[in-house]
């Protein structure tokens, strides 16, 4: 165990010596200023409205405060995506990339058997990519709240799904990092991404049209690369009942949210999945021919 966290204690000062974090926060940070102030002018704009109405005030959970709910759903997708993205390219060459710089057979040279090594690699870029999303959406629903007052209903459960389909891609990507080369490691993890996307557009054409052989091909996806499913049932946590009902009443139509909880079995298996990503890393570059 002291060696796995030796290890990840160097992809930690690795991070940093590449100026990853670095440039991580000052990239969040313009984003989250961006973003948040878009969200002040149209809380600006809705007061006017309000006034100009005769209104006393809005209510932060009412109709008419629609627009600064999914202002704040839209910005814990896009968190989502960041997050996605960070957890593929920040660990898309863990093993690969050392394997091809020559490093690879210097490291493994000391008393720190492969498996820790890859242990390590998967805790330390674990660490960083889950602090990333966690911060993110900290900093970005703290703003929602500072600004307009509203906090979605359910932020700490929609953050944990969150943050277990950015630990699933990590622990995917660290897999891919043992078997493939970091270009084509990169490009398979994508597709696995765009195949989890696919699935959630599936099964929203699939229950708008009444077509049960699209909601079923959308669920095998989203069986195969749960991550989609996984912002989806945080998309519900994220939404006030008024919200859900919008979502209710179009079936579905819109393939970025949900007004269904996700499936425990689904959550279960997630985590399921981030635990075989990293045994199966583990045992392949124990066994892999450098």
């Amino acid at each position: 165990m002291r060696n796995v966290l030796l290890i990840a204690e160097l992809s930690l000062r690795e991070a940093t010596r590449k100026r990853l974090v670095s440039v991580l926060l000052v990239l969040s940070a313009l984003f989250l200023g961006f973003f948040l102030f878009g969200v002040y002018r149209l809380e600006l704009t809705l007061d006017q409205r309000a006034v100009d109405a005769g209104l006393d005030g809005r209510s932060p959970t009412g109709a008419a405060n629609l627009p600064v709910m999914f202002s704040a759903l839209f910005g814990m997708y896009l968190v989502y995506f960041l997050g996605s993205l960070m957890g593929v390219l920040s660990t898309v060459g863990a093993v690969s990339g050392d394997i091809e710089n020559g490093v690879m057979q210097s490291v493994i040279a000391r008393p720190v058997s492969r498996a820790q090594l890859v242990a390590g690699r998967w805790l330390g870029f674990t660490a960083v990519n889950v602090a990333y999303v966690a911060l993110l959406a900290a900093g970005l629903l703290g703003g929602v709240r500072l600004i307009t007052g509203y906090t979605p209903p359910e932020a700490l459960p929609a953050a944990a799904l969150l943050l277990l389909a950015v630990t699933v891609l990590t622990s995917l990507t660290v897999l891919g990092s043992t078997l493939f080369t970091t270009l084509a490691n990169g490009i398979g993890v994508f597709v696995l991404y765009g195949v989890g996307f696919t699935g959630g557009i599936l099964s929203a054409i699939g229950t708008l049209a009444d077509t049960p052989t699209l909601t079923t091909l959308g669920r095998v996806a989203n069986a195969l690369m749960p991550t989609n499913a996984l912002w989806l049932g945080a998309s519900y946590h994220l939404q006030p009942e008024i919200m859900r009902q919008v979502g209710e009443v179009s079936r579905g139509a819109n393939p970025f949210t949900s007004s269904v909880p996700v499936d425990p079995l689904l959550v279960v298996w997630a985590a399921a999945l981030a635990g075989l990503g990293l045994a199966g890393a583990m045992w392949r570059f124990s066994r892999r021919d450098l």
